[in-house]
């Protein structure tokens, strides 16, 4: 569905001057500073995807995104949606699209949700029977009845955000772009966004690709993880890969039935200890806390080592916080 083959964009901008009426001499300077927000980037999305696409402030998502749906056209490498590239045949693309960037809105501020609805319809020659039936499907999966002739800018940004949504799915598109649906939303309206996306994207078979800083729609959603910076890919693969990759630690919190004595254990997990991969962090009377590389040692193989130290009780298994992991490939 999604093609990017050595997509580039560079912006030009006027070299800052030095000294007397350095703003009228910048001006008027031709001398440019070229800054590249992509670089070389390739990646291939199959239909029904749902893929994250992350990265720190100022690495290229948005610029991605743009390109993608053709609001920009790169300095170099190409696009394709579906075989079509988005900024030479832009209304072929455009049918096949739905862009929602979380900081902007599509619809009509001062107009009711159901107007700019209209408004949209009409833009992408939806027809009277098809625009009444893709409203009321929307409006049911997303609760929109109860602000369909509010205004936008009386609505709360969670009502917004929904309607946002459905306006970028208006026209039933294959491919849908997010930037930042979650931003500033609470809890609650978080996991009804949520659990949206997650259901068109299993049911209707929606390819979806979502920019976003919040680690928990990254976890929740996607199958997927793609990380930029700098404006060059730095990952490519399942969040689990990413795990593995960097490396860090599962911790493994095990309860045993009789106190165990933390001298004797200090002594047989230390250098000469139980195992290289097996490091003892916590000791509690009963408890015992250690971190476990699972690509070098499995689960399976902790406990029998642990089993060792005394019977075991309970066994709890924290994995790597994702937050944590994408912070050090950044």
């Amino acid at each position: 569905m999604i093609h990017v083959q050595h997509l580039t964009k560079q912006f030009k901008s006027a070299a800052a001057k030095e000294g007397a009426f350095k703003g009228i001499r910048t001006l008027l300077s031709r001398d440019y500073r070229i800054k590249d927000a992509v670089s070389d980037i390739n990646f291939t999305i199959e239909r029904g995807e749902f893929v994250g696409y992350i990265g720190p402030n100022g690495a290229g998502k948005s610029t991605t995104i743009k390109m993608l749906s053709g609001i920009l056209h790169p300095t170099a490498g190409q696009v394709q949606i579906d075989g079509l590239s988005p900024h030479r045949e832009r209304k072929q693309v455009a049918r096949r699209l739905g862009v929602l960037f979380g900081q902007r809105t599509q619809l009509w501020w001062d107009l009711p949700v159901r107007d700019s609805f209209d408004i949209l319809a009409a833009m992408y020659g939806i027809s009277e029977q098809a625009k009444a039936a893709r409203v009321a499907q929307l409006s049911e999966l997303l609760e929109l009845g109860p602000f369909m002739d509010t205004a936008v800018r009386k609505l709360s940004l969670g009502q917004r955000m929904r309607a946002d949504i459905a306006a970028a799915l208006l026209h039933d598109p294959e491919i849908l772009f997010l930037d930042e649906p979650t931003i500033g939303l609470d809890v609650v309206a978080k996991r009804s966004i949520r659990e949206f996306l997650r259901s068109i994207n299993k049911e209707l078979d929606k390819t979806i690709l979502l920019t976003t800083h919040d680690m928990d729609d990254i976890e929740q959603l996607c199958g997927r993880v793609i990380v930029i910076n700098n404006g060059r890919l730095g990952f490519d693969g399942t969040i689990d890969e990413l795990r593995r990759r960097i490396g860090l630690p599962t911790l493994i919190r095990v309860t045993y039935r009789y106190p165990i004595h933390s001298e004797a254990l200090l002594g047989s997990m230390g250098a000469s200890g139980i195992s290289e991969h097996l490091q003892l962090t916590q000791t509690e009377e009963r408890i015992l806390t250690a971190a476990c590389n699972r690509d070098q040692l499995s689960a399976m193989e902790a406990l029998r080592l642990l089993e060792q130290l005394g019977e075991i009780e309970d066994v709890h298994m924290d994995e790597p916080d994702f937050e944590e992991i994408v912070h050090r490939i950044y």
